[in-house]
């Protein structure tokens, strides 16, 4: 399997970046998911699990390392009540390095009428503190549109699910893979771009995958991964 596309998303749940290169590191791809937003009155994380709305604006990366946000109507802030006003809601953008030590972010049951609390991990603002980076392949997306499910490596070919306890190389980084993606009603989200709300893809992915789509690992090797290396055994 080679790599087909390189994604990083800057700000969780926020739409991210396509990149021809990056670097990865003990935290995954250099700038993903090293921000989030955090609803001031409750201190709990927010996740497009229960505010959907994430999903239409964008981050990326500015050239001195900092993070801008591109809003729905191509406003471009870092700025608290701006950020408020458009969600309607107290909100602060937090960086990684500041909110140190475990996250509780909002999750809606199934239901999706009540919610409670999930503990996220330390460090980048990733779900599991096992999956610093992400991979998928073309084989396993089929006609799913690979943006519902915000993996960072884009494989074209098939595979993945073999290489769960493996230790592979792409690039010049080196990576374990420690465990399946689970997932959840986000992939149901609309999105920009034509992509409906769509619930038949969580129920599918519950049925004849166990739940989980995509693979994640850790980076014991740091380096460089670009579009078009070869995946392979370390």
């Amino acid at each position: 399997m080679r790599v087909l596309e390189l994604w990083r998303y800057p700000v969780k749940s926020l739409q991210g970046e396509r990149l021809g290169a990056v670097d990865v590191g003990p935290q995954g791809l250099t700038g993903d998911r090293q921000w989030a937003l955090f609803d001031r009155s409750t201190g709990f994380g927010l996740t497009a699990r229960r505010v959907p709305d994430l999903l239409f604006a964008a981050a990326r990366l500015r050239d001195d390392g900092g993070v801008e946000v591109v809003l729905p109507d191509g406003t471009v802030t870092t700025d608290d009540g701006v950020l408020s006003d458009w969600l309607g809601r107290p909100v602060t953008l937090r960086a990684a390095e500041v909110e140190r030590g475990p996250r509780h972010y909002e999750a809606p049951d199934d239901d999706e009428d009540v919610w409670d609390a999930f503990e996220g991990a330390s460090g980048a603002f990733h779900d599991s503190s096992r999956i610093r980076v992400s991979l998928v392949s073309t084989g396993t997306l089929g006609t799913w549109d690979r943006r519902r499910f915000r993996s960072n490596v884009l494989l074209d070919g098939a595979g993945e699910d073999a290489l769960v306890g493996s230790t592979v190389r792409l690039g010049t980084a080196v990576l374990d893979v420690l465990k399946p993606v689970s997932r959840c009603v986000m992939v149901t989200r609309p999105q920009p771009g034509g992509i409906g709300r769509d619930t038949t893809v969580l129920k599918t992915i519950h049925r004849e995958r166990g739940s989980t789509l995509a693979v994640g690992a850790l980076v014991p090797v740091p380096g460089r991964v670009a579009v078009g290396d070869e995946l392979v055994p370390a």
